[in-house]
C-alpha cells in the first residue's frame, strides 16, 4: 500500500521508510526539502493522492512557546484536511509519553493541541506516545550545562533507541487503527542524572553531573512519573550499552 511519512527524511522517518519499503510498500518521504510543506500546503494533495496511511513525524523548527503551538496546530489542520480529501484510512501521529503531565512546557502543550486535532478530525487514527530517544542525550546534557557541571533532575526516564521507535512505527503503519494511544518505551528505567552521567563518561566528557530536583527539563520541573510509561507500553529491546556501542560513540 502507499504510505506517506511527513517528516520522512528525519531520524525516525528515514528509518521507518526503510523498514516499510523492505516490506514492499510504496513510501513517500515527505518534507519541505522534498517539496511537501504542511504549513503552506505545498505538494500535500499530490503526495497524499492514493495514500492509505499517513505517519506524521513533523517537528517544529522553533521551540519557542507561541511558534511551536502555531506550527503543530497549522500543520495538523492542513494535513488532516488534505487526508480527508484524499480518503486516507489511517493517520498515525508520534507524540510523547507524559505529554499531558508537563503543562509547564510549551512544547508539550503544543503536542497536546496536535493530539486534540487528530482526535477530532474524523479519520481513524493511532497516536504513539514514545519516551525520549537515546539520541537526545547529548542535547539533554547540553541543556543542563552551567560551566563544567550538568544540572539535571533525578526523575526517572526510560529512553528508547530510534531503531526501536522505527520498528514500532512500521508495525503500527501496517496494523489497524486503534483510535487511541499506544505507548512505547525503552527497556531500562533509570534516573535522568545517572543516565546522562553514564553517557558523558562513555563519551570521555569530563563534565560532572549534579542531581538537582529543581533543575528544569526544557522549561519543566519533573517528578518520577513525568516521563515514564505505566500504561502497559511496548518495550524496545535495545539497551543503552547496545545503543552506545552502535550509534553513540564519538565520531
Amino acid at each position: 500500500m502507499k504510505i506517506v511519512i511527513i517528516g520522512g527524511t528525519g531520524l525516525i522517518g528515514s528509518k521507518t521508510a526503510d523498514r516499510l519499503r523492505k516490506q514492499g510498500h510504496e513510501v513517500i518521504a515527505a518534507a519541505p526539502n522534498t517539496g511537501v510543506n504542511t504549513i503552506t500546503g505545498e505538494g500535500l494533495a499530490e503526495a497524499l493522492a492514493g495514500a492509505s496511511v499517513v505517519i506524521d513525524l513533523a517537528n517544529s523548527p522553533s521551540f519557542e512557546d507561541k511558534a511551536v503551538l502555531e506550527f503543530f496546530e497549522t500543520s495538523g489542520r492542513n494535513l488532516l484536511a488534505a487526508e480527508k480529501t484524499a480518503g486516507v484510512k489511517h493517520h498515525i501521529a508520534l507524540s510523547i509519553v507524559g505529554v499531558d503531565r508537563i503543562p509547564d512546557s510549551g512544547y508539550m502543550r503544543a503536542k497536546v493541541a496536535q493530539e486534540k486535532i487528530v482526535r477530532g478530525a474524523g479519520i481513524p487514527y493511532t497516536i504513539v506516545h514514545s519516551t525520549q530517544f537515546m539520541e537526545f542525550l547529548s542535547g539533554i546534557a547540553q541543556s543542563g550545562t552551567i560551566g563544567d557541571t550538568v544540572h539535571l533532575s533525578p526523575a526517572y526516564v526510560q529512553p528508547i533507541a530510534s531503531d526501536d521507535v522505527a520498528d514500532n512505527m512500521a508495525a503500527v503503519a501496517t496494523a489497524e487503527p486503534i483510535n487511541g494511544i499506544l505507548e512505547i518505551s525503552g527497556p531500562e528505567r533509570v534516573r535522568l542524572n545517572k543516565l546522562v552521567a553514564r553517557y558523558l563518561k562513555a563519551m570521555g566528557d569530563a563534565r560532572k553531573v549534579e542531581a538537582d530536583p529543581e533543575a528544569r527539563y526544557f522549561g519543566a520541573k519533573l517528578n518520577d512519573g513525568s516521563l515514564v510509561s505505566d500504561n502497559n507500553p511496548r518495550l524496545g529491546h535495545i539497551t543503552f550499552e547496545q545503543w552506545f556501542a552502535k550509534a553513540g560513540q564519538p565520531k
